[in-house]
């Protein structure tokens, strides 16, 4: 399995490479047109996808000199998962926004278990490339639930947004309760100031909403941490 990472990890690293690029779900592929949804961050938000690929293939190659490490081990199954979920994810992303979610959700729990069973050896090596990854698919898959709660005129887009953000929020603290993780800590922040810039000009409610979720989490994670580090867990 600790040879299956890195391999993984290059696969999904290049399948922006070797598929047609994805710039977003086609907004005529909903019942009804998703043309500016305000749950999706500014368009900036999306570059740290080239951070969690270097992340992710650095976290597997050094993982090939763990071995049988019981603080790497139990990562490598959910994290192989989900990597190899996301490798073939971006064709089924074009081509079906409903199929896209459900591997999007997929990938997430994979990431989110693997993080869950990262040790306390290595942070910046185990734990905080899992945790990049699994808090940018937090936000991705709440993104991803929203449009189609939108898209198929379940909610309003305003609504959809609220409904994501309090997802993703909700996803966020429970993990962060379960698994202090400052890698994890920093996409989901992110991806909370990506939506509140989106829609400084438009939505003012959700800006605001947006901009606090992105506070709380980070106030959590220092509580939580602190927490963790007193308790001597």
């Amino acid at each position: 399995m600790r040879y299956l990472i890195p391999l993984l990890a290059l696969a999904f690293a290049a399948s922006p490479l070797v598929t047609s690029s994805f710039g977003g779900f086609d907004p005529n592929a909903f019942p009804v047109p998703q043309d500016d949804p305000p749950v999706v961050p500014a368009g900036y938000a999306f570059s740290i996808w080239g951070l969690i690929y270097l992340a992710l293939i650095a976290h597997g190659l050094i993982g090939l000199r763990r071995g049988d490490d019981p603080d790497w081990a139990p990562t490598r199954a959910p994290l192989a998962v989900s990597l190899a979920v996301g490798a073939v994810w971006i064709p089924v992303a074009n081509s079906s926004p409903v199929w896209a979610t459900v591997l999007i959700l997929i990938m997430l729990a994979g990431a989110l278990v693997a993080l869950l069973r990262a040790g306390p050896s290595d942070p910046w090596t185990l734990s905080t490339p899992i945790g990049l990854y699994a808090g940018w698919l937090t936000a991705a898959s709440a993104v991803s639930l929203g449009l189609l709660l939108a898209g198929y005129g379940i909610t309003s887009d305003l609504t959809a947004a609220l409904v994501a953000l309090t997802v993703a929020l909700a996803i966020g603290l429970g993990i962060l309760n379960a698994r202090p993780s400052w890698g994890y800590v920093a996409p989901l922040t992110w991806a909370f100031t990506g939506v509140g810039i989106r829609n400084w000009d438009d939505a003012w409610i959700l800006t605001a909403l947006a901009l606090i979720a992105a506070v709380g989490v980070i106030l959590a994670g220092v509580v939580m941490t602190k927490a963790r580090r007193v308790s001597g867990a």
